[in-house]
């Protein structure tokens, strides 16, 4: 490799390992911080999940082609895997490849993203100064210079509060409030024979009412109560049968059939004013004046948000509503759209004012709640182009995602629901 500065990237999860892969296709140095000890230390967070989307959309093409060099099989295309199997066999063999393997640090988080010699306000000769990286390893304080930036983070460590305001309040929060998705199964000493609350309409809160769901069948008692903001769960299980993604639309439909039989107790329109805790239960109460009572655990899976405060003294610009950048939030805002599909973008869309500056990954979509690891990959495909200088490369942006097989806007009743392709 070259004798530049590097990339740095950080984050050492799906995204940031394929932004690597990519700039070893150019011959470009990179440094990977990653803050756990580990690679894709989030992911084995909820490592019992199963993706909706099979290993086809879950590995990137420059990252397999390194791989596909030594004795690593790409798993069957058509297998969902969990996050614990997209770990162990795709990002650790990944990760022990030497060219990734000796430019990661691990335990290293970010604390700032600096210019060198430059705060936020100075502009002279701006461009022509390097990127500082000030980064915590085992409570030291190191730093990297730097020729590009590529924040891959991600969100999940940083979780949307269960209030309706969007704000965390701390006073009646104790360990019986999980920000994850639990592992039921592991946790049945947690949850059995006891009402629970989940709050949130996506995916991962689907995810845990099915597995409430299991353990109630050995455990009848258990009662699930869900809580979601919208006038009506229809919209949460999305395309159903619709849908191109197999596991995603049965995802919905297996949640549809346990609010037919009356398994899970929904209460729609709640927005959440206050949770109080008497010492052993919880009391949830809306903003209308309705009340949830005898709560013995809430869950709370209302979505991530990006933490921009490490990026303080660096010159970027964000969507006031969404929080990606103003030319990517139209098309993922889930005000505008919910469609499972999201035309093609790459660095024009995630470019900021600071030059070779780029959040990929989830994090690129900011409050947005629906993204595919096929879309990161994209992204840091054409990031790394136009670092490189590739230009052409990184405009010829191709994004094929399946579609979700409804959209917010056509969501009329259960019985009508279209795809509007948008």
């Amino acid at each position: 490799m070259s004798n530049q500065l590097p990339v740095v990237i950080i984050g050492a999860g799906p995204v940031g390992l394929a932004a690597a892969a990519h700039l070893v296709e150019y011959d470009l140095p990179f440094v990977i911080l990653e803050k756990g000890e580990s690679v894709g230390s989030n992911i084995l967070e909820w490592g019992h999940v199963q993706l909706f989307s099979p290993w086809e959309y879950n590995t990137n093409q420059a990252a397999t082609k390194l791989l596909a060099e030594t004795e690593w099989q790409h798993p069957d295309k058509n297998k969902l895997p969990t996050g614990q199997e997209l770990v162990n066999e795709y990002l650790k063999p990944l990760s022990q490849l030497q060219v990734v393997q000796e430019n990661t640090r691990y335990n290293s988080q970010v604390v700032a993203v600096t210019k060198d010699g430059a705060d936020k306000l100075k502009s002279d000769n701006r461009g022509e100064r390097a990127f500082v990286v000030h980064y915590k390893i085992k409570s030291k304080l190191e730093k990297v210079s730097a020729s590009a930036i590529i924040d891959a983070s991600g969100t999940w460590q940083n979780p949307n509060p269960p209030y309706a305001d969007g704000v965390w309040l701390d006073a009646s929060i104790s360990d019986s409030v999980h920000t994850n998705i639990p592992a039921v199964q592991q946790q049945q000493e947690v949850f059995k024979d006891k009402h629970t609350v989940v709050i949130g309409s996506g995916h991962s809160a689907m995810n845990t009412l099915l597995n409430l769901a299991e353990l109630k069948k050995d455990y009848p008692l258990t009662k699930i109560s869900w809580v979601l903001r919208r006038e009506s769960p229809v919209s949460a299980f999305g395309g159903e049968e619709q849908d191109q993604l197999a596991a995603r639309g049965a995802l919905g439909s297996s949640v549809h059939k346990l609010v037919d039989q009356g398994v899970v107790d929904v209460f729609a329109l709640f927005n959440v004013e206050a949770i109080d805790y008497d010492g052993s239960n919880y009391t949830l109460s809306s903003k209308a004046g309705r009340i949830i009572s005898s709560v013995d655990e809430i869950v709370v899976n209302t979505g991530a948000r990006p933490d921009f405060s490490f990026l303080r003294e660096v010159r970027y610009v964000i969507d006031p509503i969404v929080e990606s950048t103003p030319a990517l939030a139209p098309l993922i805002d889930p005000n505008l759209h919910s469609c499972g599909t999201v035309r093609p973008h790459g660095e024009g869309e995630l470019r900021h004012p600071e030059k070779n500056f780029y959040v990929a990954g989830v994090k690129s979509y900011g409050r947005a709640p629906t993204f595919l690891l096929s879309t990161g990959y994209e992204q840091v495909r054409s990031i790394v182009a136009s670092i490189a200088g590739d230009a052409e490369s990184a405009k010829q942006v191709k994004l094929k995602l399946p579609e979700t097989g409804v959209c917010k806007t056509d969501i009329v009743t259960a019985k009508q629901r279209s795809c509007c392709g948008c």
